[in-house]
């Protein structure tokens, strides 16, 4: 796995060095755009010190943004205990030196991510409707994938690749906005040109500059999107291999597939990060070319045609099976490992398909647990449900108009326990 770790740093390394030189060049163009001479070097300096500046906020609490950008919220065993105890069977199974911390997302799309520069420091992150539809075996394989990308080391680096084109980004956005909002510019360009030659140089370098401005963000997004593709297929490998239960990994993206909604808190710098496209409405028509994950008919098709073991090269042999290709997903070192691995039973009973509404009444009282909301029970019967923070001593019925009066001191230990306010008073 060393082996495999690092194969995997090298290719990223390449990845981010291409990255780089494309953050480069576009500081330097259009630092020589605006500067004339000696511009370019001023350009290349603010391009590397937003980059600079970016990493070190991204290193030290790159995580932690992640979490709160997702809505992402830390739980307790009491929340989720199948949840708890799957992340701990996989966190033993993986060797971590830590238990990562866990959170629940609370949406009704079904997804999951991993985060952490270090793996003694890392969180994984499922949403509410991925909780409400997997069964234990299916959770187990999600988990597995996540605790992959940590075990590989994915997340540091597509973080710092998600940095460095969040610095693209922003560079070729304010310089656009300048050159279609400054009129500063535009009479300068003019005053230039009426001078002969300096300024149709000038011209044209501008004209240069507009071109990388446009194109240096769309080939940082590709590349950035290389990265997290081909970790996937090594993640879904990786976890093959911490459960031993293939059809696990395979049933879960199987229902992730049949959602289609889109996780409300994702957008297009952390897409990658997740074990499957969370803006599925908005990507759908997109390419394979421009797409943050593989297509998820064939990881599952790849999945599926495992059927001898689960050691990597099992994973290479249904890989070539599944997509007609000789392309090596898995590296050298990982295929020389011939130990057998076998395939598992199932461990937990595939569930009864549940209906639109019990699905949805699930996810609507894991949200309530997780966001530590209470229920106060007025005279007629409407349940009124009472934020954690609330402060005031009396809540009014929005059906009928009484005021309920709020015992705070109950609704703080109602709060604790996540359960319904006992002994209400009306008025």
């Amino acid at each position: 796995m060393w082996e495999l770790i690092q194969s995997n740093r090298r290719k990223s390394f390449i990845l981010f060095i291409f990255m780089g030189i494309c953050l480069v060049a576009l500081g330097y163009v259009i630092g020589f755009a605006f500067l004339s001479e000696g511009g370019g070097i001023t350009g290349i300096f603010i391009a590397l010190a937003i980059w600079f500046i970016l990493s070190m906020i991204s290193y030290f609490s790159g995580s932690s943004i992640l979490l709160a950008a997702s809505k992402a919220k830390e739980v307790t065993h009491d929340v989720h205990p199948q949840l708890f105890n799957v992340v701990e069977e996989m966190k033993i199974s993986a060797n971590l030196p830590a238990m990562p911390k866990i959170y629940i997302i609370p949406d009704p799309a079904p997804n999951a991510f991993a985060t952490g520069m270090k793996p003694e420091k890392s969180a994984v992150a499922v949403t509410a409707g991925l909780l409400s539809r997997l069964n234990r075996d299916e959770l187990q394989g999600v988990v597995a994938h996540e605790m992959s990308h940590i075990i590989n080391r994915d997340v540091l680096y597509v973080t710092f690749a998600g940095i460095m084109l969040g610095s693209i980004v922003i560079i070729s956005e304010v310089f656009l906005r300048g050159m279609f909002y400054s009129s500063m510019s535009s009479r300068r360009y003019r005053s230039s040109s009426s001078r002969g030659g300096g300024g149709q140089a000038q011209l044209i370098i501008m004209v240069v500059a507009i071109v990388l401005a446009i194109l240096a963000p769309i080939l940082a997004r590709l590349l950035y999107f290389a990265i997290s593709r081909k970790r996937e297929y090594l993640a879904d490998a990786s976890a093959v291999r911490l459960t031993r239960y293939p059809e696990g990994l395979a049933s879960a993206l199987e229902k992730i597939s049949q959602s289609n909604l889109d996780l409300a808190s994702a957008n297009k710098v952390t897409a990658p990060m997740y074990i499957a496209n969370p803006l599925k409405k908005k990507g759908r028509k997109l390419s394979n070319l421009t797409s943050t994950h593989p297509p998820i008919t064939e990881r599952i098709k790849i999945l599926r045609n495992i059927s001898q073991g689960v050691n990597f090269k099992d994973y290479q042999n249904a890989y070539a099976l599944a997509i007609g290709k000789s392309a090596r997903i898995i590296p050298a070192s990982g295929l020389k490992d011939t130990n057998e691995i076998p395939i598992r039973k199932a461990k937990a009973e595939r569930p009864e398909e549940r209906g639109k509404k019990k699905s949805m009444r699930d996810i609507g009282d894991l949200v309530r647990k997780v966001n530590k909301y209470a229920f106060l029970l007025c005279v007629c019967g409407l349940k009124i449900k009472v934020p954690p923070d609330f402060k005031k001593h009396e809540i009014t019925c929005p059906r009928c108009g009484h005021k309920n009066e709020v015992p705070l001191a109950e609704l703080t230990a109602a709060v604790a326990a996540a359960g319904s306010i006992p002994g209400t008073k009306n008025k």
